[in-house]
C-alpha cells in the first residue's frame, strides 16, 4: 500500500510596495526569530545586492550551495529537496532561471518544494504581480519582463505587506542603502519618483486590501456567519426601475463618498416568476445610470410580493457583507400600505445591523392607485363578454320565472351569480359590471316579491345585489390580471426570440453589422435601418449642422438615413454613435429592446473593427516578413556574384599575376556568369514587384507552345537534357510570347537544378478549350502539403545549395496567371514534380491581329 503524499508545505510572502523598502530584510528577520525558536530553517536563495545590513542577517543562517550556470548563480532545488529542512528562503519570488533549469520561473520551484511539504519564506515586489503589470507600466513607463501569476501568490497562508512612505525611501536611495552611488541619482529621478511610489504604494494596499476581504468572505462563509461585520464600508442601493432610481442612485452615491469613498453596489430584483416587474430595457438603463456614478451593477432573482423582494434585498446585502442598503420610499398611498406594509418595512424590520436609508422622492407617496385594467384580451373575446353581460342575466330570468314552483329564490340568486361569473370570466370588468347590474336589476323585478317592481323591501336583497357586483369586480381583477400577465410573457418571449436571433447573428455572421440591422428593419417593419457615427473633428456645436457631420457605419434599406434628426426611432448607442430607424415610429417598449439591439451593434462593430485591425496587423507583418526574407535572401545572393566579378576583375587587372590564354577566358567567362546571374536576379526582382502593384500589361497572341519551347531552352546551358513531346497537331495559345518565354525558361531551369541529373521532358495535350504544357523531372518532389509554397516568395524549400533568392516559381505564376491561365504542381509518376501550364486555346478569330487584354 503505498503511502499518501506529505501535506503541502505553508507558503508566506513579504510583498513590497516598491524596491528597497525592506522585503528582504523582513524576512529575513522572520528567519531569524524562527531560528532561535529551534526551527530547521536554511537559507535557500537570498540577494543582498551588496546591502551590508541585509548581508548581516546572513550570519548564523544554514546557507545551502547554489547551482552554478554560465549566466549566474540559481537555487538548487534538488539540495533543498535533499536537505528537506522545515522552512526554506527563496528570495525574489518572479525570478527568470537560467536557461537549462530545472523549472523556467524560480516561483514553479517554489511550488515543487511547498509539494514536498517544506515551508517557504518568500518575497516579491507589487510591480511584479502579474495583473498589474501593465497598470505599473502606465505609471513608471517601465515594463517588468519577470512576473508572478497573481493565483500563485494568492495561495499563500501569510502575506505580509512590507512598505514606507515615499519620503522614507527615497532618503534610503540618497543614503546608499538601496543602490550604488552611482545609480542614485538616475533612480531618484526616473522611477523613485514621489508621484510614482505614492501610486505603487496604493496599488500595493488595494492589492492586499481585496486579498484580506476575500479571506474575510472565506471565513465568513465556513462559519456560516450572517451578521454583518463593519470591516469596510459598502453601500447597497436598491434600484426598481422607476421614476425615482436616479434620486436614490445619486443620493447613496452621496453616502458612499461621505463615507470615505465606501464601495457602492446597486442591485435590481428580477420577479421570480420571469415576468419582468420593471418596465422593459429598464434594466439596461439602470446598468448605464450605475456607469455613470462609478457603482458595480448587479441583478439579483427575488419571489414575488414584498416579502421576496426584501428577503433578496437582504440576502445580497449580507452577501458582500454591507453595512448600508439605501431605498426609495414606497410609491404606494398610506391606504395600500394598511393593508400590505411594503418592501421597506420589511427590510427595516428584518435589517439587523445594516443601515437602512429611506429615501425621499417626487413619486412617495401618491395617491390611492385604482388597479390598472387593460385591453388585454382580445376584440372578439371582449364581444363575446359584452354579449354574455346582457344575455346571462335575460337567461338567468328566463329560467328563474319557468321554474317558479320548482326550485326557489336561492336558486334563481345563484343563477344570476353565475351569469355575472361567466362574463366576467369572458370579458373582464365592463360585461361582468353590465352583468351584475342587469341581474340584479332582472332578479328584484321579475324575481322578488312584489313582483314587477323595482322596489326592495327585504335587505338580502340589496345585500345580493351589492354582492353581485363585488363578485363582478374581483373576478374581473383577476382576469385581467391574468390576461396582462400573458400579454407580458408572450412578449418577453417574442423579445426574447428576437434579441437571441440578434445575438446569433453577431457571433455567426461574418460581416455581423449589415446583417444585423437587416434583421432589425425586418423585425420592427422600418424602411431603413442605419448606424451612424460622428465623423472626428465636428463639434457639438454642429451636431446635424449638415449631412456631412454623420457617417454611415451601416445601412440596411433606402439610403435615406442620414442624420439622426431625420429619424423616425433614434437610439443613442453611445457618444458618436446612433442606431436610427426610419419608416414608422415605435411604441415604447419596443423602444426599449431597440436600445439592447444597439448595444448588440455596438459590440458587433468593435469585432468587426477589431478584426479589421487584424488582418492589417496581419499583412504589416506578412509585408515585414517579406521584407526580411528579401534583404536577407538578396543580400546574400547579390553579394555572391558581385564578390566573383570583383575577384575576376581583380586578377585579370593585377599586373603581377601572369595570366595564360586560358585562364584569362576562365576569368572572364566567370565575370560573364556571374553578370547572368544578377540580371536574372534583378529581372526576377522587378517582375515581383511589377506583379505586386498590378503593373503588367501582356499583349497577347496567338503562340505555339512548341515555338516558346524552342526558344526558352536556347539560354539553358544544360539544354540537352531536355526532351521535347509536343504534338504538331497541338493548337496555338492566346499569351505573351514573351512572357511566357521567360515561365517556360524559369521552370526548366528550376527542374534541370533539382533533377538529380536525370532528363526533364516537356510535354503537352489539349482538352477541354485549354492547352497544357507539362514540365516533368524525376526528381525528390515535393511533398502534397508543401506544393503551395513552391509559388510563394523567397522560399526555396529548406534548399539551401541551389542560387537564387526563391522568387522564380512565384514570377511563373504570376505572369501565368495575368495571361489567363494556372499553373500548379503535381506528383510526377515513378517519382519527381511536375508543373503544368494551362493557357486558353486560340480561337479562329484570335489568329486575326495581337490585341491587349
Amino acid at each position: 500500500m503505498t503511502e499518501p503524499p506529505p501535506p503541502a508545505g505553508e507558503l508566506r510572502i513579504h510583498l513590497g510596495a516598491a524596491p528597497g523598502v525592506g522585503k528582504t530584510f523582513a524576512m529575513l528577520g522572520e528567519a531569524r526569530r524562527r531560528l532561535e525558536r529551534g526551527t530547521d530553517i536554511v537559507v535557500g536563495v537570498v540577494e543582498t545586492h551588496g546591502r551590508e545590513k541585509t548581508a548581516e542577517l546572513l550570519d548564523g543562517l544554514e546557507l545551502l550551495p547554489r547551482r552554478h550556470t554560465r549566466v549566474g548563480d540559481e537555487l538548487d532545488v534538488a539540495a533543498v529537496l535533499a536537505r528537506h529542512p522545515e522552512v526554506v528562503l527563496v528570495d525574489e519570488l518572479a525570478h527568470t532561471n537560467a536557461p537549462g533549469s530545472r523549472n523556467e520561473k524560480r516561483w514553479q520551484d517554489v511550488e515543487e518544494i511547498l509539494a514536498a511539504g517544506i515551508d517557504v519564506l518568500s518575497t516579491v515586489n507589487v510591480q511584479h504581480l502579474e495583473s498589474l503589470n501593465d497598470v505599473v507600466e502606465r505609471i513608471t513607463g517601465v515594463r517588468q519582463r519577470e512576473t508572478v501569476p497573481d493565483e500563485f501568490v494568492r495561495r499563500a497562508q501569510q502575506i505580509e505587506l512590507v512598505d514606507i512612505t515615499p519620503e522614507a525611501l527615497r532618503r534610503r536611495l540618497a543614503h546608499g542603502n538601496v543602490y550604488a552611488a552611482d545609480k542614485v541619482d538616475a533612480a531618484l529621478a526616473n522611477y523613485f519618483q514621489v508621484g510614482n511610489l505614492i501610486a505603487l504604494r496604493e496599488l500595493a494596499l488595494l492589492w492586499v486590501a481585496d486579498e484580506v476581504d476575500v479571506a474575510l468572505q472565506r471565513y465568513r462563509s465556513d462559519k456560516q456567519i450572517r451578521e454583518t461585520w463593519e470591516t469596510r464600508e459598502r453601500v447597497v442601493v436598491a434600484l426598481t426601475g422607476g421614476p425615482e432610481s436616479e434620486t436614490v442612485l445619486r443620493r447613496a452615491t452621496r453616502i458612499a463618498k461621505r463615507a470615505g469613498q465606501a464601495d457602492l453596489l446597486a442591485v435590481h430584483v428580477l420577479r421570480g416568476d420571469g415576468l419582468a416587474g420593471a418596465p422593459v430595457g429598464a434594466t439596461t438603463a439602470l446598468r448605464r445610470l450605475a456607469d455613470d456614478v462609478g457603482a458595480s451593477f448587479h441583478t439579483v432573482v427575488g419571489d414575488s410580493g414584498a416579502t421576496g423582494v426584501a428577503d433578496a434585498l437582504l440576502e445580497f446585502a449580507r452577501g458582500v457583507n454591507a453595512s448600508q442598503l439605501v431605498l426609495g420610499t414606497s410609491r404606494r398611498s398610506r391606504l395600500a400600505r394598511v393593508f400590505d406594509e411594503g418592501i421597506g418595512a420589511r427590510v427595516i424590520q428584518e435589517s439587523g445591523s445594516i443601515d437602512i436609508h429611506m429615501v425621499t422622492h417626487g413619486a412617495a407617496g401618491s395617491a390611492l392607485r385604482v388597479p390598472r385594467l387593460t385591453n388585454a384580451l382580445p376584440l372578439n373575446r371582449r364581444v363575446l363578454g359584452w354579449a354574455l353581460g346582457v344575455a346571462g342575466p335575460v337567461i338567468a330570468t328566463v329560467l328563474g320565472a319557468t321554474l317558479e314552483g320548482v326550485v326557489g329564490l336561492s336558486t334563481d340568486v345563484v343563477l344570476f351569480f353565475l351569469a355575472t361569473i361567466i362574463a366576467a370570466l369572458v370579458g373582464s370588468l365592463g360585461p361582468a359590471l353590465l352583468a351584475a347590474l342587469l341581474g340584479g336589476l332582472l332578479l328584484n323585478f321579475f324575481l322578488t316579491p312584489p313582483l314587477y317592481s323595482f322596489t326592495i323591501t327585504e335587505p338580502e336583497n340589496a345585500i345580493t345585489v351589492v354582492a353581485m357586483l363585488v363578485v363582478a369586480v374581483l373576478v374581473a381583477l383577476v382576469v385581467d390580471r391574468a390576461a396582462r400577465r400573458g400579454e407580458q410573457a408572450a412578449r418577453a418571449r417574442t423579445e426574447a426570440a428576437l434579441l437571441a436571433s440578434f445575438a446569433r447573428t453577431v457571433l455567426t455572421r461574418a460581416d455581423p453589422v449589415p446583417r444585423l440591422l437587416e434583421k432589425v428593419r425586418e423585425a420592427f417593419g422600418l424602411r431603413c435601418v442605419a448606424l451612424l457615427e460622428r465623423e472626428s473633428g465636428t463639434g457639438d456645436g454642429a451636431r446635424g449642422a449638415d449631412h456631412r457631420n454623420w457617417r454611415r457605419v451601416a445601412v440596411s434599406g433606402p439610403p435615406d438615413c442620414g442624420r439622426p434628426e431625420d429619424a423616425d426611432v433614434d437610439v443613442e448607442v453611445e457618444d458618436g454613435l446612433h442606431l436610427i430607424g426610419t419608416g414608422r415610429s415605435l411604441p415604447a417598449y419596443d423602444r426599449r429592446l431597440l436600445e439592447t439591439v444597439g448595444g448588440q451593434a455596438l459590440l458587433a462593430l468593435r469585432g468587426q473593427r477589431a478584426a479589421e485591425e487584424t488582418v492589417r496587423a496581419q499583412r504589416r507583418a506578412e509585408v515585414n516578413e517579406t521584407r526580411s526574407a528579401l534583404l536577407s535572401a538578396v543580400g546574400h545572393d547579390l553579394r555572391t556574384p558581385l564578390t566573383s566579378i570583383k575577384a575576376a576583375i581583380g586578377s585579370l587587372r593585377d599586373p603581377v599575376l601572369r595570366l595564360s590564354g586560358s585562364d584569362r577566358a576562365e576569368l572572364l567567362e566567370t565575370v560573364e556568369q556571374s553578370a547572368d546571374r544578377l540580371t536574372g536576379l534583378v529581372d526576377n526582382l522587378l517582375d515581383s514587384s511589377r506583379l505586386a502593384a498590378g503593373a503588367v500589361d501582356p499583349l497577347l497572341e496567338q503562340v505555339g507552345y512548341d515555338e516558346v519551347a524552342a526558344r526558352a531552352m536556347i539560354e539553358l546551358p544544360e539544354a540537352g537534357r531536355i526532351a521535347l513531346d509536343i504534338p504538331a497537331d497541338l493548337p496555338d495559345v492566346v499569351a505573351d510570347v514573351g512572357l511566357l518565354e521567360r515561365v517556360v525558361a524559369n521552370l526548366v531551369d528550376n527542374a534541370l537544378r533539382h533533377g538529380r541529373g536525370a532528363p526533364v521532358a516537356l510535354r503537352a495535350s489539349a482538352h477541354g478549350g485549354r492547352a497544357e504544357l507539362r514540365v516533368v523531372d524525376a526528381g525528390p518532389g515535393v511533398p502534397k502539403k508543401q506544393r503551395e509554397k513552391l509559388f510563394a516568395p523567397f522560399q526555396r524549400l529548406g534548399d539551401r545549395h541551389t542560387t537564387g533568392v526563391g522568387l522564380g516559381m512565384s514570377v511563373a505564376r504570376g505572369l501565368t496567371e495575368v495571361m489567363g491561365g494556372t499553373l500548379a504542381a503535381e506528383d510526377t509518376p515513378g517519382g519527381g514534380l511536375t508543373i503544368v501550364i494551362s493557357l486558353p486555346v486560340a480561337s479562329p478569330a484570335s489568329a486575326l491581329e495581337p490585341a491587349r487584354r
